[in-house]
């Protein structure tokens, strides 16, 4: 069978980069016949892209992703509009959006919002009102109490958690990944997920296709449905250049029944707990919600798995506390949120702001890389330079050389403003979390980057007052200790080398 597979991807692959490769080629022809059409047809097209790049410059894009079209068509004033017009055609795309903003709308009614957990939120922890009230108001997500959380960082302590939790499933288990890879960790989940649903368990996986496309075959969700279990591939990849396919299902949950979910960086590959070395020891992180709030983290599962499904289900089936209230009692204030690309609102991003403009004493960021924009440069500025201490860490061994190069461009900015930047040397950082003033944490799949800001699909976890934003302090900590921090006299470069970056720094929002 993993022959099969093997063989399987490998044509996919060939196909696929065939296709690629005649698109790259017919780009190429276009730009060097663009020199030999007649004059006429060359005023035609250099008064489109005018047009174009008023249209871009007049779009509610990040400034970066404007000015980036604006450059392409500067360089290539023939076809340079009708280049941004190709790939950003997408019928498929606001189809897409459409249906899945009725399916959110219809089913917002699921995630009940409790002003009373607002007043008491207002009365101990004022500062964190305005992001809690952001996403209740213009996102519809709920904060709440009655929650269990458990912080599981590096990845083989989450590991033997995750099985013990699957194996307590008694109605269904949701799992939506950006990559699922076959080895040891994946096989264990497997042999859970075989057993329950051959018992009876309702059993769904979703996962991206581009995320998977070098580990799964093509016919991999005919197999899982072979066992008894529900399969989706997530925006089917396809070799032709258009935005579209920049839209991915980036997150990484798990609900069981409702009652218990995760959330993080961690997909379900032998990477992420260290079975396999890549680049060097692999450091990343999750969270585990036990009781009212895994309920959020379940409705945003269900909601991207409705999408071109001719009924919506009834949510309330899956509902866990409709017989006996929940269990789990705490006083911490726990509020999961989704960041979806459609709806044009940059609801991580507003985040990590509220959460920057509210530190007092500390903000400490994990993040495989940092490619931002000038707000989020400005606001990590003034903070250090307002006397919190404001430090990040990132990888010293990285998955994309070219990305890590561009996270390192914007270092110097940060540095010389009084940020501390950290490079992990172990290995690959790849958790996402944040942690300010040992009262506020984050843990999510949201990295400090375009894709993950405004592109892709993505979940996390604030929390506060919970002994898990302390577990993620201390693990911040001994990051900070097992890595190297930048100097300023290290960022002095070469000018070829400064050149480079600032190229790299130009095209960050589409790397």
């Amino acid at each position: 069978m993993r022959k099969q597979w093997f063989q399987s991807l490998l044509m996919r692959r060939a196909v696929i980069i065939l296709i690629l490769l005649v698109e790259i080629s017919s780009f190429i022809f276009l730009i060097v016949a663009g020199t030999t059409i007649s004059e006429v047809a060359a005023i035609i097209f250099r008064v489109l892209s005018i047009v174009v790049a008023l249209y871009v410059v007049s779009k509610n894009d990040k400034g970066g992703y404007r000015l980036i079209w604006v450059f392409l068509i500067l360089m290539f004033p023939i076809f340079g509009g009708v280049l941004y017009v190709f790939i950003n055609s997408q019928m498929i795309s606001d189809r897409y959006a459409k249906n899945l903003d009725e399916v959110i709308r219809s089913t917002q009614d699921q995630l009940t919002i409790d002003p009373a957990l607002n007043n008491e939120l207002k009365e101990k922890f004022p500062v964190y009102v305005k992001n809690v009230e952001y996403l209740e108001n213009v996102q519809k997500f709920p904060v709440y109490k009655n929650t269990d959380t458990r912080y599981l960082s590096p990845g083989e302590e989450f590991w033997p958690v995750f099985l013990e939790k699957l194996k307590t499933a008694e109605k269904y288990i949701f799992l939506e990944y950006f990559t699922i890879g076959e080895g040891k960790f994946w096989e264990s989940v497997l042999e859970i997920l075989k057993e329950k649903a051959a018992n009876g368990v309702l059993v769904r996986i979703m996962y991206d296709d581009m995320g998977c496309f070098l580990t799964l075959p093509s016919e991999y969700p005919d197999y899982l449905r072979s066992l008894g279990i529900e399969c989706k591939v997530f925006n089917p990849f396809r070799p032709f250049f258009t935005t579209i396919q920049n839209n991915r299902d980036h997150r990484k949950l798990t609900s069981i029944d409702g009652k218990i979910a995760f959330c993080g960086g961690l997909n379900l590959s032998d990477e992420y707990v260290n079975e396999k070395e890549r680049f060097g020891y692999w450091k990343d992180s999750a969270v585990m919600l036990e009781g009212e709030a895994a309920w959020s983290l379940t409705c945003f599962f269900l909601q991207i798995w409705q999408i071109n499904r001719p009924q919506t289900e009834d949510f309330r089936q899956y509902y866990p506390w409709t017989d006996s209230p929940c269990p789990i009692k705490n006083e911490g204030f726990i509020q999961p949120y989704n960041d979806i690309p459609t709806d044009h609102e940059r609801v991580s991003e507003s985040v990590y702001m509220h959460m920057i403009s509210s530190a007092e004493k500390y903000i400490y960021i994990s993040t495989p890389y940092l490619i931002i924009d000038e707000d989020m440069i400005s606001a990590l500025s003034l903070a250090a330079k307002s006397g919190v201490d404001v430090r990040i860490v990132t990888p010293s061994k990285y998955d994309k050389w070219m990305i890590h190069q561009a996270t390192r461009s914007y270092y110097r900015d940060l540095v010389n403003a009084g940020v501390h930047i950290y490079e992990y040397t172990p290995g690959f950082m790849h958790s996402k979390s944040v942690v300010i003033d040992d009262k506020a944490a984050i843990v999510g799949s949201v990295n400090w980057d375009y894709r993950s800001l405004y592109l892709h699909f993505e979940s996390a976890v604030w929390m506060c007052n919970t002994p898990t934003v302390l577990d993620v302090r201390d693990d911040m900590l001994k990051s900070f200790e097992a890595s190297d921090e930048v100097m300023k006299e290290e960022l002095n470069y070469k000018r070829g080398w400064s050149l480079f970056r600032l190229i790299l720094r130009l095209l960050a929002p589409i790397l």
